[in-house]
């Protein structure tokens, strides 16, 4: 959700803030601006709507400087205007700004009484007249920055330039995530290292509370109480070849076709043994999951939907109590704790401000026993948690998740795995049987990929529709749910998803010609019940499309389509059914005419509450 972007160099920095836009693209956002320090002054450009209108804008002007920040912005505080777009300005200063501003109504009154005037309705334009009003005594714009951020209630990631020092800019973060790149004579800064790819990959990821000031020849960081901080330099892993579109259409088809691939590379500790180590999520996991008798997860989003899946997995096969709960509702409700509870919290980015507030606050309970599942070596969710687990999805630009989804999955079954192990409920011959099935599991995510034709057609029949129900029976409900998450995001078709058993309960009344019904018909224990349910869907009128399994065997009839995905995958079955759903939904996009990596009203990174 929004994104920063700033440099420091001896060239002209607007193609490189204009392509960090590019790359960020993918956070969501509805305007976009770039200031740069030129001659001696502010040059600003700003617009409504997609990063290429401001590159045509800053190409009309003749915009070029040495230093500079840049910014996307998703509407929080005012309405996505040309006014309320970043950089806000005040006198010679520029401010960027990821975040809430919690306190920034007082901080407005108390500045307009000090004569300061607004031009926007945004929290950010505080912390660009509170830094100016701090310049007046200070003289300096680190020490004028780290005063007001001190006076900031909220999350904040910051950049700031200064006309009268052109080689120079400062930033800051607190709750919302800020790095700074490296380079050979110029330096950069960003809230994503993707943005950075092509300049540098060499990062510095700042710890909340700091500070820092970047030059040409140096990068000097501040903690919160403004003593020089040693921050370690990482290389990154990611290149920039990887978060380019290649052949694909969009980036969301480029990372449904990625998951065989990157579900091989998030087992890749674990394919190549003969037995499941604890060790794979910390040094301290044995320890942690001996003692451990019941599990909560929490999550966001899709990511919700990968913990709802693992419950089903730990309860069966585990013999451990466990739940998912949303991680913004579990947040703001009184829980009763118990101090043999593993925290595991999933995300994506490791930023999303939800599920990192839910884990501060089980952690505030007493619960010390946390796990992150995580995209990102170095995000907040990563560093807060006590064991940790990575998934090797590489850059997932797309909005609406897939391969973070598959990956999180497979390692939510390793996980599930290692505690059914540690309690003594795994026997070697039935390890050894997990963990050939997860061998086979990129093969058959693989040939799923092959129905990507005929799913195409079905999404044809989709295009006129304005609702859609999704049907899934035990550990596959979560996986309906995933389904229609995905519809309704790409394509803005309305679609919910229900335990096939609950038709009869209220859903089946929306039943009728015009209500696509999708279904997931593993060839498992409920299958026969499942074969009920859909014949009161076509006893209704309604038009069934159900993706089964080789063995399922379902009786050819008017209004029922039928795709067979794979052979039965057996316990990793969702892993794999999820595929046909995710290329339902992309195409059913498509036929459309939707914008397909970058949905109306979303982000992908939700870094605010």
């Amino acid at each position: 959700m929004c994104g920063i972007v700033g440099a420091v160099a001896q060239r002209n920095v607007v193609p490189i803030l204009l392509e960090g836009l590019r790359r960020l693209e993918y956070r969501g956002y509805d305007s976009a601006g770039l200031v740069v320090v030129h001659e001696g002054g502010l040059e600003r450009v700003r617009s409504v709507g997609r990063v290429q209108g401001l590159a045509e804008a800053a190409a009309g002007h003749g915009v070029h400087g040495h230093t500079g920040i840049a910014h996307t912005r998703w509407a929080t505080h005012g309405a996505p205007t040309e006014a309320n777009a970043h950089p806000h300005i005040s006198g010679e200063l520029a401010v960027v700004h990821n975040g809430i501003i919690e306190n920034h109504e007082a901080l407005r009154h108390r500045l307009m009484d000090l004569g300061y005037r607004f031009t926007s309705e945004t929290d950010t334009e505080v912390i660009a007249h509170l830094i100016h009003f701090h310049l007046r005594s200070e003289a300096d714009l680190l020490r004028a920055t780290q005063k007001a951020v001190a006076e900031l209630a909220g999350a904040y990631a910051i950049g700031v330039a200064l006309a009268s020092a052109p080689n120079r800019l400062v930033c800051a973060r607190q709750g919302s995530p800020l790095l700074v790149g490296l380079g050979i004579e110029e330096n950069f800064i960003a809230s994503d290292v993707s943005a950075l790819l092509p300049v540098t990959q060499r990062v510095i990821y700042l710890e909340e509370g700091d500070v820092a000031e970047l030059g040409l020849l140096a990068v000097r960081v501040y903690d919160r109480e403004g003593r020089p901080a040693a921050r370690e330099v990482h290389l990154s892993e990611l290149s920039a070849e990887m978060a380019e579109l290649g052949a694909y259409r969009h980036f969301m088809q480029k990372e449904i076709h990625e998951q065989p691939r990157a579900v091989a590379d998030t087992l890749a500790g674990v394919l190549g043994a003969q037995s499941i180590a604890p060790e794979v999520f910390g040094f301290e996991a044995a320890e942690v999951f001996a003692r451990t008798e019941q599990v909560l997860l929490l999550a966001c989003g899709t990511s919700y939907h990968a913990a709802c899946t693992a419950a089903h997995w730990l309860e069966a096969h585990a013999g451990l109590p466990a739940r998912a709960e949303v991680a913004s509702e579990y947040r703001y409700r009184a829980s009763v704790p118990r101090p043999d509870t593993l925290v595991v919290t999933i995300s994506q980015s490791g930023e999303t401000a939800d599920t990192l507030a839910a884990l501060k606050q089980a952690q505030a309970l007493g619960l010390a026993d946390t796990l992150g599942i995580c995209n990102v070596a170095e995000s907040a969710l990563i560093r807060a948690s006590r064991l940790r687990f990575l998934t090797r999805a590489g850059p997932e630009i797309g909005v609406a998740s897939t391969k973070a989804f598959t990956t999180q999955l497979a390692a939510l079954f390793v996980l599930t795995l290692a505690l059914a192990k540690a309690r003594g409920r795994l026997n070697p011959e039935e390890e050894a049987r997990h963990i050939q099935a997860l061998r086979a599991l990129p093969q058959q995510i693989a040939d799923a990929l092959k129905l990507e034709p005929a799913i195409a057609a079905w999404a044809e029949r989709f295009a006129d529709k304005h609702h859609a129900l999704f049907l899934g029976r035990g550990v596959h409900y979560p996986i309906a749910l995933e389904g229609a998450l995905k519809l309704k995001e790409i394509s803005y078709i309305h679609a919910e998803a229900y335990p096939a058993g609950e038709l009869k309960h209220g859903p089946l009344a929306l039943v009728d010609k015009d209500m696509p019904v999708v279904a997931i018909a593993p060839n498992d224990a409920l299958l026969e019940k499942l074969k009920s349910n859909l014949e009161e869907v076509r006893a209704r009128g309604g038009e069934l499309y159900v993706f089964m399994d080789h063995e399922a065997h379902i009786a050819e009839q008017d209004n029922l389509h039928m795709m067979r995905v794979t052979p039965h995958a057996g316990v990793l079955s969702p892993v794999v059914h999820v595929v046909p759903l995710q290329i339902l939904a992309y195409h059913a996009a498509l036929v459309r005419g939707t914008d397909v990596d970058k949905p109306r009203n979303l982000a992908k990174s939700v870094t605010v509450e």
